[in-house]
């Protein structure tokens, strides 16, 4: 991030309200899908099983080419790379909601996932530009942007539900194209013009080796239920994908300008920063994932009540990220109030795996989620400040990709592993409700462990920060 050319101050923060719409775009294209899925099911032929890949040919997409979108930030200016997000978006979005096969479908959402994997990391990298000259307004911008996540992911669920209901599938992909192009007409005006870092060649192999090796580990996990996990075909397959994965590792390792400078994650806290957001991610979204899929199939919700059924989630989650826990990380530090949020999360998650086939929203349902919604509340913003303010300045782009890219590999791969524990505990026998709740619940206890690993090596890996010299100082050192 060379030299840059801010708006003015007094513009800054609609500037925020711009890459805070990004992140709610980004995490909301995960999300409204959910309560779509059964009718897309029905209309494209896709399998119970088969049914997360419209979630996983997304996230893949964007966990495996977050780095490169950073990087491509890093050289050739965060504003750039975000615009072209925007346009490969529209595009990506056009495709998925046009589909008429599961193939062209799954090609859509993987478009999706590229344009934002160039839109993530580079709203990050914009936001540091605006405003981490300032820590005490870092830590208000970083709040609004992180509730931009959940509220992105519950507004998905709610608007997926009522778009399912009363128009029809394919519109929860177009609707996209209207936001997208009114952020592209916002961009000039309110993002700050950073130029490039200079010469650069961008490492396309480690792109897709990266990207390649997640893909495979995630179709092995997520097929192993019903071809074996103890098949040749099962084990050839992540094989592939540690090989891959090894590759990876090996070209970052040789190469003079690699994707990833791997000597990155010696920074203080940024390893276990990320460590953290991958295991928040696998824990979140197989739970958001699994409560979908109950109310509809188990309780018989419709799609528009069962996104409905979801806002608590989202308001307190918004009040939790925007109000506690900034007050709580400044009270008692990143560290504790990652921890304190994790074991919260894993607390609700276990509450959750309690459901019953005969259950209902209000007994089963609203208490668990919203224990569960405010240890994520907690957990996810000191995390994420953590990680992206260890970094140089010059790799903001780079810790901005690592950060997003953690959260989102957590998600596809913890999806993948709890989809594979669910269906092999009844949750694939439709029409069940029986075996459907034993395979839902398998699936929260699942990710209440993810949770709880998450808070125990957050407590082991995580530094303290440096005491502040005074109250004054708090928010300075926080993320020190």
């Amino acid at each position: 991030m060379s030299s840059t050319s801010s708006p003015p101050a007094s513009r800054r923060w609609l500037g925020l309200a711009v890459i805070a719409a990004a992140q709610f775009m980004v995490i909301m294209d995960t999300s409204i899908i959910g309560v779509a899925l059964p009718q897309m099911q029905q209309d494209l032929g896709f399998s119970q099983e088969d049914l997360t890949w419209v979630f996983n040919a997304y996230v893949i997409a964007l966990g495996g080419l977050l780095l490169l979108g950073g990087k491509l930030s890093d050289i050739f200016g965060a504003r750039r790379i975000f615009s072209a997000g925007w346009v490969v978006l529209i595009v990506g979005s056009a495709f998925a909601g046009a589909a008429g096969s599961v193939e062209t479908e799954l090609v859509g959402r993987a478009l999706q996932g590229v344009g934002s994997a160039l839109i993530a990391p580079s709203a990050l990298t914009l936001l540091m530009m605006l405003f981490g000259r300032d820590p005490r307004e870092l830590t208000k911008a970083l709040a609004l942007y992180g509730a931009a996540a959940p509220a992105g992911g519950t507004t998905g669920v709610f608007l997926g539900g009522a778009i399912t209901e009363y128009a029809s599938w394919p519109w929860v992909f177009y609707i996209n194209i209207p936001i997208a192009v009114a952020i592209l007409a916002a961009v000039p005006a309110l993002m700050p013009a950073g130029g490039p870092a200079g010469r650069s060649k961008v490492d396309l192999l480690g792109a897709v080796t990266v990207t390649g090796g997640l893909a495979a580990a995630v179709y092995a996990i997520v097929q192993a239920p019903e071809v074996g996990w103890g098949s040749g075909r099962t084990w050839l397959i992540l094989a592939g994908a540690a090989l891959l994965l090894g590759m990876f590792v090996a070209l970052q390792t040789a190469r003079r300008e690699p994707l990833v400078r791997l000597s990155i994650f010696r920074t203080p806290n940024l390893g276990a920063a990320n460590l953290a957001q991958v295991l928040l991610g696998a824990a979140w979204i197989p739970m958001w994932f699994f409560l979908n899929l109950y109310l509809q199939q188990v309780l018989g919700y419709s799609a528009f009540p069962s996104g409905a059924a979801l806002l608590p989630m989202t308001v307190l989650i918004m009040i939790g990220m925007v109000v506690l826990a900034p007050r709580a990380i400044g009270r008692f530090g990143p560290k504790a109030v990652t921890v304190a949020g994790l074991l919260v999360l894993a607390a609700g998650m276990g509450w959750l795996s309690l459901v019953r086939p005969d259950g209902s929203f209000a007994v089963d349902v609203l208490p668990a989620s919203l224990v569960a919604a405010l240890g994520m509340s907690l957990a996810f913003i000191p995390t994420l400040g953590t990680a992206i303010s260890s970094a140089r300045p010059e790799e903001g782009g780079l810790a901005s990709g690592i950060v997003n890219t953690s959260y989102q590999i957590g998600s596809a791969l913890g999806l993948a592993a709890m989809t594979a524990i669910a269906a092999g505990q009844g949750a694939d026998q439709l029409g069940n409700p029986d075996a459907l709740t034993d395979g839902f619940s398998a699936a929260f206890v699942g990710a209440a462990v993810i949770a709880l690993i998450g808070a125990i090596a957050a407590g082991l890996f995580l530094r303290r920060p440096a005491k502040a010299a005074g109250p004054e100082d708090a928010d300075v050192e926080q993320y020190a």
